[in-house]
């Protein structure tokens, strides 16, 4: 009952307790810590308190009309997103073998254009008004067929002809596949394109993005871009199981691992790549035929559609975005299960554990690694395949990170509070870097053991709290617009 309420009022029903103790008053206070889970299975407040965020960081970054590059950054940056405290799982650092620059076949060259350091795009007048306007972009771009899918449904008419290992394979490198995307886009564009995007499954359960980019590109560039866009797979060659049953050893002094039967090692990551030499790499993936272009001009009634479309399934994971929770479709939940079985085995990175299931060693190897066991989430079942970040926002999209459009939001509410007269609560109250006289933290943090734990109690008072400071800022809201009392 009590997390049904935490539901309703938007309260965390599942937060870390932590108690902090006032050195100068003695007073002891226990303190819920907000999970800050994304998904909405998991924790709804949570989850819905992020897509808002990313909302708010969506829309104020589209139509900008200042550009937020630095001044004195003269130097082109590199392509990062700002939020990416952790590194994209689907991107591990490493060493980039020297190969031809030259383009595959069937892939036609891109013209380069000497970008202008901006990341605003054109204005245009109307002739007749003179009203001056800057309109943006909204994208989506998808992946190929596998095979025929019933329509309205999203599963295979034929599983048998349904390429499940190329759809696994392309799920896992779709963030490779996007960023070549971005750098050709750049090229073309003849600006520094800014974008917000989002990776959600289509029904099929094929990724797709949907971009905002902020300026206005031809659609013939976009096109030409998109068609050109491919990713080449340089990779030992995976269509050929060497270890199912009996798993390799872990050899110390070689730091690699052997064939237990023959006790001989397994080739390198560098000894694999060097065998598997040759002209065709092991996998090409591109975007599919199907792109969608819409010009969106900014703080319009398009727009805020635009901006709850890009974040309407970031709540839920790849698994169960079309899923039916009430009443599973058992026909979905089979081709969910397909496309989780290659996704599982597959590698998804150099250094994968999987690579021992077809006789290689990953890269930078180490005791303990066993086939089907990736830490990466790419392999689970609700990811199938999408293991790095959902949102993608490049560095220049509003020049501030995360936590200072958190701070914005928060400094929203607090200014309406006080002009009402209202006092707000304390912001840095109980903030573990608050010293003392003693020059000593004021506050001490400590862990609460689990017999002293009391959810229910603790759930229920964030309750009440988040009713009265929703009390307070209506009342606030009711008071500046009935304006001065006479």
């Amino acid at each position: 009952m009590v997390q049904a309420g935490a539901d309703h009022v938007g309260v965390c029903r599942r937060p870390l307790l932590r108690k902090v103790t006032d050195r100068l008053t003695g007073q002891v206070t226990s303190v819920p810590i907000p999970c800050g889970s994304t998904r909405a299975s998991v924790c709804p407040a949570c989850a819905d308190k992020a897509r808002r965020l990313r909302m708010q960081q969506c829309r104020e970054g589209w139509h900008l009309v200042d550009d937020p590059l630095p001044d004195d950054d003269l130097e082109d940056p590199p392509d990062l997103d700002e939020d990416d405290e952790e590194p994209d799982e689907q991107e591990p650092n490493c060493d980039r073998r020297v190969r031809s620059t030259r383009r595959l076949d069937g892939f036609s060259d891109l013209p380069k254009v000497q970008p202008e350091y901006t990341t605003l795009g054109r204005t245009f007048t109307d002739p007749r008004t003179g009203v001056t306007f800057r309109p943006s972009m909204f994208i989506t771009l998808t992946l190929p067929s596998y095979g025929r899918i019933r329509s309205g449904i999203g599963v295979p008419i034929d599983p048998s002809r349904y390429d499940y290992r190329r759809a696994a394979l392309d799920a896992m490198l779709f963030p490779r596949l996007v960023d070549r995307w971005w750098q050709n886009l750049r090229r073309c564009a003849g600006y520094k394109v800014q974008y917000f995007a989002t990776v959600e499954p289509q029904k099929r359960l094929a990724p797709h993005l949907h971009t905002a980019l902020r300026g206005a590109i031809p659609r013939q560039t976009l096109r030409q871009v998109t068609a050109a866009t491919y990713f080449a797979l340089w990779w030992p060659p995976t269509d050929r199981v060497v270890f199912d049953r009996v798993l390799p050893i872990w050899d110390p002094e070689s730091r690699s691992y052997y064939d237990p039967a023959s006790r001989a090692l397994l080739p390198s990551w560098e000894q694999a790549l060097e065998e598997a030499e040759s002209e065709a790499p092991s996998h090409v993936m591109r975007f599919g035929a199907q792109v969608d272009i819409k010009g969106i001009v900014g703080d319009s009634e398009e727009t805020r559609r635009a901006v709850s479309y890009l974040c309407k399934y970031l709540t839920k994971s790849v698994a169960e975005t079309y899923a039916d929770e009430e009443a599973p479709d058992p026909a979905y939940e089979a081709h969910i299960d397909r496309l989780h079985a290659q996704v599982r085995w597959l590698p998804c990175s150099e250094t994968c554990a999987n690579w021992l299931r077809y006789g290689v060693t990953p890269k930078d190897p180490a005791p303990g690694l066993v086939p089907g066991q990736c830490d990466s989430k790419a392999h689970d079942r609700e990811h199938l395949g999408l293991g790095g970040r959902r949102v993608l926002v490049s560095r220049h999209w509003t020049g501030k990170t995360l936590a200072d459009h958190k701070a914005d939001r928060s400094a929203v509410v607090r200014a309406v509070l006080e002009e009402a007269g209202i006092e707000a609560p304390e912001a840095r109250r109980l903030a573990p870097d608050v010293i003392a006289d003693d020059g000593l933290p004021r506050f001490v943090w400590e862990d609460i053991p689990v017999e002293e734990r009391n959810y229910a109690a603790t759930i229920a008072q964030s309750i009440r709290q988040r009713r009265a400071w929703r009390e307070q800022y209506e009342a606030a809201k009711e008071a500046i617009r009935a304006g001065p009392a006479a």
